[in-house]
């Protein structure tokens, strides 16, 4: 028996580097190797530290921010269960790995038996006894053609592509906990904004309303007045409703509530986000965790082909147990009770109504449906890379102007307003000042918030905020769970 295992296990090293996956050939970047150039796009800037490296903590500056996405770090529960999937993918992947070795058992029985005299060969009734100790092998496939080899390595790659997964759930996790909380500060600041203009139409209307028991001011002025004062009282319950909304978004983001020594957060209006160059357009496939989950699950359908290829093939497995045996307990380790079992089996495929053809086909298709997705990861990656650089230009310019419309329509104010103090113009005219600076003002807020909010969405386009903090020449990974990449 000795011989025939080394004999069979020499084969199998031999064999065992044998594998039927294709080789594997990275896919071409189906998009420009520039991202666009026009009228709505800044010049191209050489990037100094790429924006997957950009530590959060760098990039947002305001300090309750900052604090916010710590805490969603540690207690959002999608981030969880991506950490959690890991665990699980490494787990399958120990398993698939562990059919490449032999289950060892040891063993141990007993039996006693009482035989009738009819069925006993001396015709007599009696009790029989047997007790046996011994190791054994069961069913141990030697890999020949690599079909095990291939299904562990599809394994790993999958496990590869979940710990991409949860670094694209946590570049996810903080821009969206930045665009809640930008949100929020956003609908407090149109809230006040709103309180402040409430009550000034209300100032107007008690203007009005003695200058019309006086007649000065006529009725339809007074119903004038009376329409801007409950336009504002919508807007206030509108805002009111968005800034709670707003709340019980950003807590769910959060996994918990509101950090109680939150620091009180900065106008939208400050220098809150650092401006990142791009880069080129080949830099997504390297650092974009969506890109690269992508590529590691079609090298799981590449690998995946193997295993179906080599299912054509013959396999072998063994059954071999060693080991003594005796019809006494105190027998069991005496001179020649000692016992063995070999039993190799060969499974060669003849007919199958086509399941193994059809098998292979199914795996050539997944590759394909790989390749495509990867593609379209790409394809994706670069369009949301495009629209943020387009964003940054023409909102940078949208902005401006928007200041200067604010600007003007104060003045407007002023001017109708003193006018209407000393009786030259109508109330109708200062009216209609007030609601156009409000409808300015609002527009100016809302604007800057989707400046600031493009800005997020460019960063995370372009892999940030996997990092919180990165210092000149190394990189630290954030400080909530990193996926472990040992396997054993």
């Amino acid at each position: 028996m000795s011989k025939s295992l080394i004999s069979l296990a020499v084969t199998a090293f031999i064999l065992g580097g044998c594998s039927l996956i294709p080789e594997y050939n990275q896919p071409a970047a189906p998009v420009a190797a520039q991202y666009p150039q026009g009228p709505a796009y800044s010049p191209a800037q050489a990037a100094n530290v790429a924006a997957s490296e950009q530590g959060w903590r760098q990039f947002f500056h305001d300090p309750a921010l900052q604090q916010l996405i710590q805490t969603s770090l540690v207690n959002n529960r999608d981030l969880r269960v991506a950490a959690l999937n890991i665990d699980a993918y490494r787990a399958q992947y120990r398993i698939q790995r562990a059919d490449l070795f032999p289950a060892v058992n040891a063993e141990g029985s007993g039996t006693r038996q009482r035989v009738p005299g009819d069925l006993s060969q001396t015709g007599q009734a009696g009790i029989t006894s047997q007790y046996s100790v011994g190791l054994g092998i069961s069913a141990y496939e030697l890999d020949l053609f690599g079909r095990i080899r291939s299904l562990s390595e599809q394994a790993l790659q999958q496990y590869f592509a979940t710990e991409e997964a949860r670094r694209s759930t946590q570049i996810s996790l903080v821009a969206n906990v930045a665009t809640a909380y930008l949100t929020w500060q956003a609908d407090k600041e149109l809230l006040k904004l709103t309180q402040d203009t409430l009550g000034a139409f209300e100032e107007s209307y008690r203007l009005t309303s003695r200058s019309n028991e006086v007649g000065v001011a006529s009725a339809l002025d007074l119903a004038q007045s009376r329409t801007s004062v409950e336009s504002a009282r919508v807007k206030l319950s509108q805002y009111q409703r968005f800034v709670a909304q707003d709340l019980n978004n950003l807590t769910l983001l959060l996994g918990t509530t509101l950090p109680e020594n939150l620091p009180t957060g900065q106008p939208l209006s400050n220098d809150l986000l650092t401006e990142l160059p791009p880069g080129l357009p080949s830099d997504l496939l390297q650092r974009r965790p969506d890109i690269l989950q992508a590529e590691y699950n079609l090298k799981a359908a590449n690998a995946n082909i193997g295993a179906a290829r080599a299912a054509f093939f013959p396999s072998i497995s063994l059954t071999a147990s060693a080991g003594t045996a005796s019809g006494d307990l105190s027998g069991l380790f005496k001179g020649g009770s000692g016992t063995w079992l070999f039993t190799p089996k060969i499974n060669l495929p003849i007919f199958n109504a086509g399941s193994l053809r059809a098998s292979l086909d199914y795996s050539k298709i997944q590759k394909d449906i790989g390749v495509a997705n990867y593609e379209k990861a790409i394809q994706t990656a670069f369009q949301e890379v495009s629209d943020g650089l387009a964003s940054r230009k023409t909102f940078r310019e949208q902005l401006q102007a928007q200041n200067d419309f604010v600007q003007a329509n104060q003045d407007y104010y002023r001017l109708a307003e003193r006018r209407y103090r000393i009786g030259i113009d109508s109330n109708l005219t200062f009216l209609d000042a007030q609601r156009s600076l409000f409808s300015a003002q609002q527009s100016l807020i809302s604007d800057r918030l989707s400046q600031l909010t493009s800005e997020v969405n460019l960063y995370k386009a372009l892999g940030g905020g996997w990092y919180e903090r990165t210092p000149a020449g190394q990189k630290q990974p954030t400080s909530g769970d990193v996926p472990s990449t040992r396997l054993f």
